[in-house]
């Protein structure tokens, strides 16, 4: 049995190398190496024609290559616009053909063997282990299970539905929810990440991953996964492409560039007879390496590889694509849905002011506030203890009491204290009714208090109001406390960014309307869904879909789900609910809801790259058919000899400087779309502008200087 230590992550990295991660883009001989049997293998016809423009090559590759074998027994070499050409010239030409092909595939080879090599490193945590199934289980009666009779068995035997008993020490056998119990857990093999979290039932982080171990206590997990259905089992199925499909704009592009070679085949067929009619005939090695020239074999080169890099770039900030559809989907969000607490918020209020009614010394409501908050082990009673520390107050000694919980049910908090008097701090009606048990609230108090609660909300912030009964059970009002959620720093920022893309950010919370309305100005959101229900964030993100829009959202709780289904982009939290991760169509690994700006960043800038390798594809082959065409024909028809701007050696090395030109230019631009071009929030005005300057004319001017620069080795070469 295999596993992956603590300190080793789903990337094989260990210790400080799991921060260090290699330029997505750089690629190194050893790369080139390990892909090029792969991309052999897929030289078979059968695979190949899925990407028609390479079929076409292929088809020429082996045209030619049978043509330069048969040539010496024919009787004669290929010829170029009636001139002859060198005896070398076909097979130069069929190799390179061939080359063009590999080349292509090694783009797509490269790109999968990250995806492999991340499979590789989860299949450790896909082990078999041993698991402890109880028969009959039920948690309100067996809680821990203990005393009751336990199967041993192996995790191969499991089935959806079955229970086991995990304690510490232990893998987890399968997927599953907790169904009874509390633990932390390593969850390293599958995040990369080496602190513990804690799981537990009964709520939205119940679910947990076969192959993670259990660090502390007992739990009784129930298994929500067949073997080879796991969560391991899709991640390594996703990151290896088994599973992947391509996506509606890749298949329209697709389509336009088989189109695209269909034009340019009935083009070089109609050559021949034009060109003969004009005692400048040409064989068809020259059509076959026109037509390759003039096809767009660059872009269908790098196609496969740009998809496949755009989910690789995900894969790497450890989020998991359920396909690529999700990715390019994500490049086209136009409303991102996001979640207040843990995403625009820290989450842990801080208090920030104590406010006493008429009559109160601040300091008594700060005693008060601080020693009904000594024992309360939340980030907001920490806050208030601090607070009350920074105008002086300090507990001497042991605080002998009662403590008073926090409950849903009373929504206040507390301590009894020894001498008879209490303090109370809770919700404004919990605490008013508190006080009202024994007396009736003077109305000036009540309009006091009133006041303060309005004040503290319209600033966003959460009032806390505090009362005291002293040692004869009078009870009374002292004051508030502000605790305020505190935005992100820089969040502002990133939602600028996220405008300048174009997309609208809606603030989902279960504030109050006036609470919402101001976090989400100091937040700089465009808008706001104030007490939201799981229904009515389904009919928010179902209008908006309607006025054709693309919905991106996050979600962890089975409350989401329905919601998640529904978003064009759902990004699930791994530390959610099963209920959850079925229904995202993208797993965040790290459970970090700010991760899905990042998300739409990466889907643009697949877009962004694929459109751009397009118009440098294009670009690049309208400009190879000014440089070929003159220099082919300028013999026969010597006014063409103008429109030979690069004074091309001959007709044969213009045409083979052309192939090799065309195949080295694959392997260049590998790098750039595995990298992926950089992405900047502009209007899409503005990009449409930046592709045509920087890639339709650097696809013009690129083959200029390429084909010369390969011509002027070319032409040493004998015959040439």
């Amino acid at each position: 049995m295999t596993t992956l230590t603590d300190s080793t992550d789903v990337n094989g990295r260990s210790g400080p190398e799991r921060k260090r991660t290699a330029k997505p883009g750089a690629i190194g001989s050893r790369q080139l190496v390990a892909a090029l049997p792969g991309a052999l293998s897929k030289l078979d016809p059968r695979r190949m024609w899925r990407n028609p423009v390479m079929f076409i090559v292929e088809v020429g590759a082996a045209l030619t290559t049978v043509l330069a074998v048969a040539e010496p027994f024919l009787g004669g070499p290929a010829r170029s616009g009636g001139a002859a050409v060198p005896p070398s010239f076909t097979a130069g030409i069929a190799a390179w053909l061939w080359l063009t092909v590999v080349f292509a595939n090694l783009a797509e080879s490269v790109a999968e063997g990250r995806g492999k090599a991340q499979a590789d490193s989860l299949r450790q945590t896909r082990t078999s282990t041993s698991a402890h199934r109880v028969t009959g289980y039920d948690p309100a009666v067996h809680g821990g299970a203990e005393g009751q009779d336990l199967v041993t068995l192996s995790s191969a035997d499991l089935r959806v539905g079955d229970t086991v008993v995990v304690v510490a020490g232990e893998l987890i056998p399968g997927d599953g929810d907790i169904v009874w119990g509390i633990a932390t857990i390593d969850e390293s093999a599958i995040t990369g990440e080496s602190a513990p979290v804690v799981r537990e039932s009964g709520g939205d982080r119940s679910a947990v991953t076969g192959g993670t171990r259990v660090l502390s206590d007992r739990i009784v997990v129930r298994i929500t996964s067949n073997p080879g259905e796991t969560f391991v089992d899709r991640m390594i199925a996703l990151v290896e492409g088994a599973s992947r499909q391509k996506t509606p704009n890749e298949t329209a592009l697709g389509i336009l560039l088989a189109g695209l070679s269909i034009v340019f085949l009935v083009v070089t067929l109609t050559l021949n007879p034009i060109a003969g009619y004009s005692a400048a005939a040409v064989s068809v090695p020259v059509l076959v390496a026109l037509l390759v020239c003039l096809i767009p074999t660059t872009i269908g080169a790098l196609l496969s590889a740009i998809g496949i890099a755009g989910m690789d770039r995900l894969v790497q900030r450890n989020v998991l694509a359920m396909s690529g559809r999700a990715v390019e989907a994500a490049g086209d969000v136009t409303i991102l849905l996001l979640d207040k607490t843990g995403t625009i918020t820290y989450g842990n209020r801080q208090a920030r002011e104590f406010s006493p009614l008429a009559g109160v010394v601040e300091s008594e409501l700060v005693r008060a506030g601080a020693l009904s908050s000594l024992s309360d082990p939340t980030p907001e009673g920490k806050s208030i203890v601090d607070l009350a520390a920074t105008t002086g107050f300090r507990h001497q000694g042991s605080l002998e009491g009662e403590i008073v919980p926090f409950t849903a049910q009373t929504r206040m908090s507390g301590i009894d204290l020894a001498d008879g008097s209490s303090i109370r701090k809770g919700a404004g009606s919990a605490v008013l009714a508190w006080v009202q048990e024994t007396s009736e609230l003077d109305p000036a108090v009540s309009r006091e208090l009133d006041d303060a609660v309005a004040r503290i909300s319209r600033v966003g912030g959460t009032p806390l109001v505090v009362a005291a009964a002293d040692g004869h059970g009078a009870r009374r009002i002292l004051g508030v406390v502000y605790l305020k959620d505190i935005v992100k720093e820089g969040i502002a920022e990133r939602f600028a960014e996220l405008r300048a893309m174009g997309i609208r950010t809606i603030m989902v919370t279960g504030d109050n309307p006036l609470t919402a309305k101001t976090i989400a100005a100091e937040a700089g959101v465009d808008d706001f869904l104030a007490e939201a229900t799981p229904e009515q964030k389904l009919a928010l993100i179902r209008r908006e879909q309607e006025g054709g829009n693309l919905v991106a959202m996050t979600g962890d709780g089975t409350n989401d789900a329905p919601a998640l289904a529904q978003a064009d982009v759902g990004v699930a939290m791994n530390t959610g609910t099963s209920a959850a991760k079925e229904a995202g169509n993208m797993v965040d690994l790290d459970s970090d809801p700010t991760k899905l700006i990042d998300i739409v960043r990466i889907g643009k800038q697949l877009l962004i790259t694929r459109g751009a390798l397009t118009t440098f594809s294009i670009a690049n082959d309208l400009a190879k058919y000014f440089a070929i065409i003159p220099a082919m024909f300028a013999g026969v028809f010597p006014g063409l000899a103008v429109l030979n701007v690069m004074q091309l050696h001959s007709p044969a090395s213009a045409i083979m400087s052309a192939i090799i030109f065309n195949a080295v230019i694959i392997i260049v631009l590998i790098p750039l779309a595995l990298r992926g071009v950089a992405y900047r929030p502009l209007a899409a005005s503005q990009i449409l502008s930046r592709n045509l300057l920087v890639y339709g004319l650097g696809g013009v001017i690129a083959p200029f200087i390429g084909i010369k620069l390969v011509d002027l080795v070319v032409a040493l070469a004998p015959g040439f």
